[in-house]
């Protein structure tokens, strides 16, 4: 059967996004971010896409991409998201596709739908209450068009400790063979570095292998700030972009892993995905109970599924 062409017209702003398999959590570390958008940079690189926009959110991606042709565009989606479930799956100790299949997208024609598009990417974690301002969340990478270490204090290499002066030639060293930073390989460069250093290793490796093209979205407002003052000026009534929403906060993610890593003693928080079938459920309980969360929030934090009813479905034996 002929495969159907994907609508990319050359030129045009695509709205692309991709959402995981049952909704689950992808990203719960900087590490798990970091590894997900230098592999994302690397295929971007390898096949030529302008990437104008990029917000990852813990259990989705949005992408305002201009691409050639559909050809283009799938060979790259296909091409990070390939990589990025292997290594998912490594790590989560799961099967499968990571994200639902096939990705969407959307040509925008006209540059107030370009513009629409763009503030609606960047205000993603503001609708979802992780900020109060698009460039206060880190993961749309909005911050860094004005400079390269927006949440950390800037990096003099000379002056940095020697495990800090490692961690950034290993990390050089990975980008000059354009190979993108495994999860693995990101928890060992952060292991000794305190609070300050892992910051300014996360902005650094973040503008070392970022692709976007800051200034071709900029070009839509005539300057960063007014692309600032637009995007404070929208809600997500406003737009013309259909997402289901439920009105729940993701901040509920963060606040399971910091319960988690204290209470529970987890070295790290991936370390859930080694338990048992029961043992899984348990701590489904127990997040149940020592917190507001909707169920159906824990189930994808924990990778479970929740029947329609409110149950927990169980695997079949």
């Amino acid at each position: 059967m002929k495969r159907k062409t994907r609508n990319c017209p050359g030129g045009i702003l695509i709205h692309c996004y991709q959402n995981t398999v049952n909704g689950n959590v992808l990203f719960y570390t900087v590490s798990d971010y970091l590894a997900f958008f230098t592999t994302l940079c690397i295929s971007a690189r390898r096949y030529g896409v302008r990437i104008l926009s990029l917000c990852l959110m813990p259990d989705h991606v949005h992408q305002g991409i201009i691409a050639e042709n559909g050809y283009q565009l799938s060979s790259y989606v296909r091409d990070y998201s390939t990589a990025c479930s292997k290594s998912h799956n490594k790590v989560f100790h799961e099967k499968g596709h990571l994200f639902n299949r096939p990705f969407g997208s959307a040509p925008k024609f006209g540059a107030k739908k370009s513009r629409t598009l763009l503030a609606y990417i960047g205000n993603n974690p503001v609708e979802r209450r992780l900020c109060a301002r698009a460039e206060q969340y880190r993961w749309n990478f909005l911050a860094y068009a004005k400079g390269c270490h927006p949440f950390s204090e800037r990096l003099v290499v000379r002056r940095a400790s020697y495990r800090m002066r490692l961690a950034l030639k290993e990390g050089r060293g990975h980008f000059r063979l354009l190979r993108p930073l495994s999860y693995n390989l990101l928890q060992r460069l952060f292991k000794d570095l305190d609070d300050k250093e892992r910051n300014q290793l996360t902005d650094y490796i973040i503008s070392m292998y970022s692709v976007i093209d800051y200034e071709s979205a900029i070009k839509y407002y005539g300057s960063y700030e007014e692309m600032l003052i637009a995007f404070h000026s929208n809600t997500g009534s406003e737009y013309d972009i259909k997402e289901t929403f439920d009105g729940r906060s993701d901040l509920w993610y963060g606040s399971m892993t910091n319960f988690i890593l204290k209470k529970l003693q987890f070295s790290d928080i991936h370390d859930i995905f080694h338990l048992g079938t029961d043992e899984k459920y348990s701590l489904f309980e127990m997040l149940r109970k020592k917190s507001d969360c909707p169920a159906e929030q824990i189930c994808k934090y924990l990778h479970l599924r929740l029947h329609k009813g409110g149950s927990l479905e169980m695997p079949a034996l």
